[in-house]
């Protein structure tokens, strides 16, 4: 038999490289050399070099195997000195293992074998949906809620299995909660279809948890809501959601704020919004008027020949948001309200009121006039 090559030869790494230089100019090799991609004449060739690299890197990749080689040479790992499971032992599984952390990434978990273990997963969100006034919102408060919890079951004391019996282990995975499935030179880990992660069988379940060894209950929880919060934003409750599996760790809960319809303001970020009904001879005469604010009265003066929809901005009557550093502001919509239900003498008083602005011209009524003169300019067009 000839002289076998120098392992870092093979690899093309110099005897100082990196796990990772040593894992990467093997995986060059493997993809250039694998049988699947040479045919013909170079088929038997590149399964020399393919075979030749995976040996090279099984002896690098681990080690103690590197540190006998680096010190004895191939005497130091020689196959007939270490029995089975030497080099080529398993065909084509150097390339599974070269690239299984890419495929694990994929196909989720860790690799099956000595390194694996029961299936540990985090245990799911929770939602709840909380309805506050936009006072509570403004100013913040503290609030009770009501959740799910799960407690360990005193019958089984959380085994799962019924009083006088115990969980077994797994016969398909071996208590390992995975199972390895290979695909040719792939090796992918999936959990185990039998105890489905959890690494064991109840072969009788409690009757009271029905071998879940928890039970569902009800807690009570603190919440506190804070000031400036808005509608949709989501208060997050470390830990407070669905337990985990094989001892994974909790969810967590979140809080999903939900404004309720005020009778007054309506909300616009930290901004507020409101219409305030005036007279028509304060919208004419103008004046002073109260308008509500959160945090109560405030005054606005309002100018004569007010008209409908004019706007007025209270700076700072707004809201704090929770991420702001001063508050919104308040704006007034003016509605000008129509008199109703007039009596015979107001009526009268209106008309001669009504004539005296048509014999005072354009003066009175400017918008008016405007409408007037875009309409003869339509029709006439």
């Amino acid at each position: 038999m000839a002289t076998k090559r120098d392992f870092y030869e093979i690899l093309g790494v110099p005897k100082n490289a990196s796990e990772e230089e040593i894992k990467k100019a093997y995986r060059k090799l493997a993809m250039k050399h694998h049988p699947d991609r040479n045919q013909g004449d170079a088929a038997k060739d590149a399964e020399v070099k393919f075979k030749e690299a995976k040996e090279a890197y099984e002896m690098l990749s681990n080690p103690e195997k590197r540190a006998a080689y680096d010190q004895y040479g191939h005497a130091g790992v020689d196959p007939n000195m270490r029995g089975p499971g030497g080099p080529g032992a398993e065909g084509f599984g150097g390339f599974a293992e070269a690239f299984g952390d890419i495929f694990g990434d994929i196909f989720g978990g860790q690799r099956a074998g000595g390194r694996g273990g029961r299936q540990v997963y985090r245990g799911s969100d929770l939602s709840y949906a909380m309805e506050v006034t936009l006072e509570e919102a403004a100013h913040g408060k503290d609030a009770q809620i009501r959740i799910p919890t799960w407690d360990e079951c005193d019958t089984c004391h959380g085994s799962g299995a019924k009083p006088g019996t115990k969980p077994i282990v797994c016969t398909t995975c071996h208590g390992q909660g995975a199972v390895q499935m290979r695909q040719g030179f792939f090796s992918v880990q999936q959990t185990c279809p039998q105890c489905r992660g959890s690494g064991k069988i109840i072969p009788e379940p409690c009757t009271t948890c029905h071998g879940q060894g928890k039970l569902k209950k009800q807690k009570t929880l603190e919440v506190k809501i804070p000031a400036g919060i808005d509608d949709g934003m989501r208060i997050r409750s470390a830990g407070n959601g669905e337990p985990g599996t094989n001892g994974g760790p909790p969810g967590d809960l979140y809080i999903e704020i939900r404004l309720k319809k005020h009778e007054i303001f309506e909300r616009d970020g930290d901004d507020l919004h409101c219409a305030v009904p005036i007279s028509f001879t304060t919208a004419a005469l103008g004046g002073e008027i109260e308008v509500p604010t959160l945090a109560g009265k405030a005054a606005i003066d309002i100018p004569e020949g007010t008209q409908a929809g004019k706007q007025f901005r209270l700076r700072g009557k707004g809201i704090k948001g929770v991420r702001s550093s001063y508050p919104g502001d308040l704006y007034c919509h003016i509605t000008v309200e129509t008199p109703v239900k007039l009596t015979e003498h107001q009526r009268k008083l209106l008309k001669e009121f009504d004539e005296s602005l048509k014999k005072g011209g354009a003066k009175h009524s400017p918008g008016e006039q405007s409408w007037t003169d875009k309409l003869k300019g339509f029709f006439s067009a």
